[in-house]
């Protein structure tokens, strides 16, 4: 049997090989040892073809360290920094100790000095180049499905709908669709978005959050889509916009049914055409970005009612998730309660809760969802008196908290029924009104406009 035949070897059938020299003669004897070892073998006799040729996406370079001209070294930087997942393998006829040590530190995976005495070495170590190449691919999969279970595992439920939302967060791991969230105030919209994002391709890059409603009215253009210094007055500087900095990643729109009707054609435009214009600019710019919305209103019945586009609802809910309120889904309650005791008695004597304060947390309506349920542990732990945390320390009512209801001298107002919603929930929410205008599922500016107009 001859000293290269395959049968030695464990080849990666069909794996590439780029073999970057300017011997003629070498490249050849290379080529016929590699191909009968069952690789698919490139070949670059300068820096230029070698450029070009890593558009095949080489797992494996040989790659001489006088490729004509150009300085191996250089090639090596390069190639590491274009190519971080290429294995490099330098040859070379002049070989030193200090030649061999910058090789490795500058990333090469092994150095061999030409000519080559045993073909049988340059085989073996293809193989080991591709063997690690293999093993860091692999970890890479493994880190990424420890990421996506963290993500996952972020969202404390063990009710079968909110097993089914995150079923739904699974199947998307693979597609970048843009995704309507539907759900009230508080269900852990936004957690649920990350959760998207962090199982996505799109994993490494930014995960921007905007609440829609929360932006000024005469600059959530200028948010979104980014200015120019001077486009407007107070405009000192140039801004990137949300879009901007969410390039690569995912921008999540909470709210967006809080989008004056003008802005949702600007945004249907940069969906459409995946570019957006700042303000102040005359050229339109690209971006990569997935977006993910939110809304607490039905956008059908918004669409029907003519206060949502139709045509922005549909490049929007590609993909429809449904969040069930808290009070649809108890057997939820005990393990959110846990959990949001276990972080809030970071430091406390709290240990837990007794079993008839978890039964009152059971019981109770939750209005304002998770959020209401993690701000009533969050006091309660503050205001404990021992180890435990009781019924006495929830502050609940014995029964459900009425509805705001109207004055007994007012006869079927709803303006009046709504200021009376309006003031009940500041009341519930200590003057708060950004907490008080997620209480009622609006954003803060037209919480504003409602209470100046009621």
């Amino acid at each position: 049997m001859p000293p290269d035949s395959p049968s030695d070897f464990r080849a990666s059938a069909g794996a590439r090989v780029l073999v970057a020299d300017d011997e003629p003669a070498l490249v050849r004897g290379l080529r016929r040892q590699l191909e009968r070892g069952g690789f698919a073998v490139l070949e670059a006799n300068d820096a230029g073809l070698l450029r070009m040729q890593l558009a095949q996406e080489p797992e494996v370079v040989l790659l001489d360290l006088r490729l004509g001209s150009a300085s191996g070294m250089e090639l090596l930087h390069e190639l590491r920094e274009r190519r971080p997942d290429t294995e490099i393998i330098v040859m070379t006829g002049y070989a030193s100790i200090d030649s061999a040590v910058a090789c490795m530190r500058a990333g090469a995976f092994d150095y061999l000095e030409k000519p080559f005495a045993d073909g049988r070495r340059v085989l073996q170590t293809v193989e080991r180049a591709l063997e690690r190449r293999l093993l860091r691919t692999r970890n890479r999969e493994l880190e990424g499905e420890l990421d996506r279970r963290s993500a996952l595992e972020r969202v404390v439920a063990q009710s079968a709908s909110m097993r089914r939302v995150l079923q739904t967060v699974r199947d998307l791991a693979a597609n970048e669709s843009n995704v309507l969230i539907e759900a009230e105030s508080g269900t852990g919209k936004e957690l649920v978005a990350r959760a998207i994002h962090e199982t996505s391709p799109r994993r490494d890059g930014p995960f921007v959050p905007v609440d829609c409603g929360a932006l000024p009215e005469g600059m959530i253009e200028g948010e979104l889509f980014g200015y120019l210094r001077g486009a407007f007055t107070g405009a000192v500087r140039d801004s990137e916009g949300l879009f901007g900095a969410a390039d690569g990643g995912t921008l999540f729109l909470d709210e967006v049914g809080e989008l004056p009707l003008g802005l949702q054609a600007k945004l249907l435009r940069a969906i459409q055409q995946r570019e957006v214009r700042q303000l102040g600019a005359t050229d339109a710019r690209a971006i990569d970005v997935r977006l993910i919305a939110a809304t607490n209103r039905d956008l059908a019945t918004e669409v029907r009612g003519a206060r949502f586009r139709a045509d922005l609802f549909y490049r929007l809910r590609v993909v429809s998730l449904a969040l069930p309120p808290l009070r649809e889904r108890p057997e939820d309650v005990p393990v959110l309660a846990s959990h949001f005791v276990e972080r809030a008695a970071r430091g406390t004597k709290v240990i837990g809760l007794e079993p008839e304060a978890l039964e009152r947390l059971i019981a109770h309506r939750w209005d304002g969802n998770v959020r209401e349920l993690e701000n009533t542990i969050e006091a309660a732990v503050a205001l404990a008196q021992g180890p435990r945390i009781t019924a006495a320390d929830l502050r609940l009512s014995s029964f459900d908290e009425p509805r705001a209801h109207l004055p007994g001298d007012v006869a079927l107002s709803l303006e009046a029924y709504e200021r009376a919603c309006l003031q009940e929930a500041l009341r519930r929410c200590q003057g708060d009104v950004r907490s008080a205008a997620k209480l009622l599922g609006i954003g803060r500016s037209t919480f504003y406009r409602k209470l100046g107009s009621a």
